[in-house]
């Protein structure tokens, strides 16, 4: 039974290493001093190999769940040490982000994209007779008639507990539509046509709801406006980081694939976090503010409120200051 021996004489270290979880219970392993955290991660790395001895080797049940509660003791204290730095994420989004974004190709394509799609479909939508039958071909009769029957009330508000369960909901709904946009242009193709195919819808949706003789126009457009600058710019960014990571397929500028990868996503890893932000909003005012009983001027407030602050975001904090100096 060497094995059982020598697991034996390692009692001490592991009883050493109970003492350090002990002491690092109360602080964070990163304010240690470096002898201990070096000390701790020797131990904690020699007491996951006994303990895949000791199962190897069949030992005593005690021994075993004794070594598992002791490894899974010090793994949480090693994960509990990684802090999530609030600071690095703050100056990714305001310095990082908007420069990036002001400068990248692959938003710029999708918002392009997006908004001339966005722009042809409303007006193909709202003029009927250009093509007849292209809202019912691009939107479905169902779809049409969920529009007029969701906005064919005046908005008279709704309870604050509704409001709560609504802004969850569109937070879910709305970062799942960016991370489809954003996992489609990994492919580069497939998210040109998801990107083209919202922009359509949605631009079908608005300008069908815009006709004159749809009754249901005025609610939609009241209920959309507030949230709607965040939202459609988000779900631009998402499409725009996702083809950064499909373009790193095609064109690899003489790297690997996989190092073309790493470096197209440390560039679109901002992109897509001012895209969550943005959705995160839009999903709080979607839900509290878009249906409220707000006047109408309030609402409209918001969304220049939101334009506003949209082109400072990604003009004024975005442009290369020897290029806004000059303009």
């Amino acid at each position: 039974m060497r094995a059982a021996e020598l697991l034996a004489r390692r009692q001490m270290q592991w009883q050493e290493l109970d003492g350090l979880c002990e002491e690092l219970q109360s602080s964070r392993i990163s304010k240690a001093a470096p002898a201990t955290i070096s000390r701790f991660a020797s131990l904690y790395r020699a007491a996951c190999a006994d303990l895949a001895l000791a199962d190897a080797y069949q030992l005593p049940p005690d021994t075993v769940l004794y070594l598992h509660r002791l490894v899974g003791r010090a793994h949480n204290q090693l994960y509990r040490s990684q802090r999530f730095d609030y600071g690095a994420w703050g100056r990714m989004l305001i310095h990082e982000a908007p420069k990036r974004i002001f400068q990248d190709r692959c938003v710029q394509l999708a918002f392009m994209l997006f908004w001339s799609v966005f722009l042809a479909s409303s007006l193909l939508a709202n003029a009927k007779h250009v093509w007849p039958e292209y809202v019912e071909q691009m939107l479905g009769e169902a779809t049409i008639h969920r529009l007029e029957s969701d906005f064919g009330n005046p908005i008279l508000g709704r309870d604050s507990e509704t409001n709560f369960y609504t802004a969850a909901m569109y937070i879910r709904h709305n970062t799942g539509i960016g991370l489809k946009c954003f996992a489609g242009g990994l492919l580069f193709i497939p998210g040109l046509f998801i990107t083209t195919f919202n922009a359509a819808s949605l631009g079908a949706a608005f300008g069908y709801m815009a006709r004159a003789d749809v009754a249901a126009g005025e609610t939609f457009f009241e209920f959309v406006r507030a949230h709607g600058p965040f939202e459609l710019t988000a779900i631009v960014l998402s499409a725009g980081a996702g083809l950064r990571l499909g373009l790193a397929w095609l064109s690899t500028g003489g790297m690997t694939r996989s190092a073309s990868l790493r470096k197209s996503a440390r560039e679109a890893m901002p992109v897509m976090g001012a895209a969550m932000v943005l959705f995160f909003l839009a999903a709080l005012i979607e839900g509290f503010l878009s249906p409220s009983a707000a006047p109408l001027w309030i609402k409209t407030g918001m969304a220049v409120l939101s334009t506003m602050i949209l082109t400072f975001y990604f003009v004024v904090l975005g442009m290369p200051v020897e290029q806004r100096d000059a303009t």
